[in-house]
């Protein structure tokens, strides 16, 4: 039955071809779309590894130019400090001191840290290192003692950073289990020392000290739910003598109930305590709201689009069909009059275009596959990507099912008389 029906749709392949073409390009349509939204749908799922609830960013930004603002400190003789003198350092140390301090006199904030880069910011810092060979690409923050406890990190690991670090011959890192997985596989990676990247922001540098692992974290996601999972390494801030650049943001984890009458307090401690200094207040679940509808708008577009393109595939496919079926008069009405019954006029138009359908989507699915042989979209996982795929594979079945049930129907109703009077 069925090598009967691929000799027919062979004998009409010029038709044909050209509905395998139109479903071969809705399958590549509808699978970008329904690969962006599994993914999401995906990391959703996933935890993010920290708390946004209750926590506030305090942007901190410097009014003056950094090196017209050092360079007009002045040391105890009253000479100008030099940029990156003991004088300006020791300043810059002071000022994160007093800023910790007078967020802490607020009895509504329960913990105070700091970080150079914060969740929902849309910021990032990246960097690489060699891993056996293979590039290990991970993202990096440098912050403060208190952020564990601010954002609620899981240690599984090892530690957090601690007072155990001051004084200490390496440098204490934190990283995630998934880039522990990536660097040691199996084993323990607290107490060794990763591989040193040889470029970016956190390139090697040959008077820094050894780095060293302290603790593991359960997983981080700094964008939050819809983003992928990444490697991720913790650096510390040191806040003393040696402190060259003031963080760029502050991150306070406050008690429940916490309103806007709050932030204008705060703005005035701290434009007190910093007057060189703008201060500005937002909590992470306002900038959660922002970062999540940046990153949906792209999907709900592509779905949008790919729901338009589908119901024009639908109406020409359907108006192909028909014609197809009206050319075929002759041919229906003369298997009718042979004896063949509804059920199988039905049978025989549906089963040819499926087999259309599964050529189309054959080519399609060969042409899909390579991106993720290649590695051309590695962040999105095998498992991800095969789903993705079989749900467009059913839909498209199902569209051209549907669009050719009508036609179908109408084909079963050709008496076989009407195949003598066709011309």
């Amino acid at each position: 039955m069925i090598k009967h029906m691929i000799k027919l749709v062979w004998n009409r392949k010029r038709v044909n071809i050209l509905i395998m073409i139109e479903i071969f390009f809705s399958f590549i349509v509808l699978f970008a779309a329904i690969l962006g939204g599994v993914f999401y749908i995906d990391n959703y799922l996933k935890p993010i590894g920290f708390e946004y609830q209750n926590v506030w960013r305090i942007g901190i930004s410097d009014n003056q130019n950094r090196e017209e603002s050092v360079a007009s400190e002045t040391s105890r003789n009253n000479e100008p400090a030099q940029p990156g003198s003991p004088q300006a350092v020791n300043s810059k140390a002071e000022t994160v001191r007093q800023l910790a301090i007078a967020v802490r006199e607020f009895p509504e904030v329960e913990e105070v840290s700091f970080a150079t880069i914060a969740p929902y910011s849309n910021s990032t810092m990246e960097s690489a290192m060699d891993g056996d060979g293979v590039p290990i690409r991970f993202g990096v923050d440098i912050v403060s003692d208190d952020f564990q406890k601010a954002l609620g990190l899981q240690v599984v690991l090892g530690r957090w950073f601690s007072r155990e670090d001051d004084g200490q011959q390496y440098q204490p890192v934190v990283i995630n289990q998934l880039m522990a997985r990536e660097l040691f596989g199996d084993s323990d990676p607290i107490g060794k020392e990763p591989r040193r990247p040889k470029k970016g922001p956190d390139k090697e540098q040959s008077n820094e000290p050894p780095r060293r692992i302290v603790g593991v974290i359960s997983d981080f996601r700094k964008d939050g739910e819809y983003a992928a999972s990444e490697n991720f390494m913790f650096r510390r801030i040191t806040i003393d003598d040696k402190m060259e650049k003031t963080p760029n943001n502050m991150l306070i984890k406050v008690r429940p109930g916490a309103t806007a009458a709050l932030e204008e307090r705060l703005i005035k401690r701290l434009q007190n305590s910093a007057r060189n200094f703008s201060f500005e207040i937002e909590p992470l679940s306002k900038m959660r709201e922002e970062m999540n509808l940046i990153r949906l708008a792209p999907v709900i577009a592509g779905g949008l689009i790919a729901a338009f393109l589908m119901i024009m595939v639908a109406m020409g496919l359907t108006g192909v069909l028909w014609q197809n079926v009206t050319q075929r008069t002759r041919e229906i009405g003369l298997r009718r009059a042979k004896g063949a019954t509804k059920n199988k006029i039905y049978q025989q138009i549906l089963g040819e275009l499926v087999i259309i359908s599964t050529f189309g989507l054959a080519i399609g699915i060969i042409i899909v596959s390579q991106f993720q042989i290649l590695k051309v979209i590695d962040f999105i996982s095998l498992r991800v990507y095969v789903m993705s795929m079989i749900i467009s594979v059913i839909l498209i079945y199902a569209l051209t099912v549907l669009c050719g049930l009508y036609p179908s129907r109408m084909a079963t109703k050709i008496h076989p008389a009407e195949a003598l009077h066709y011309e």
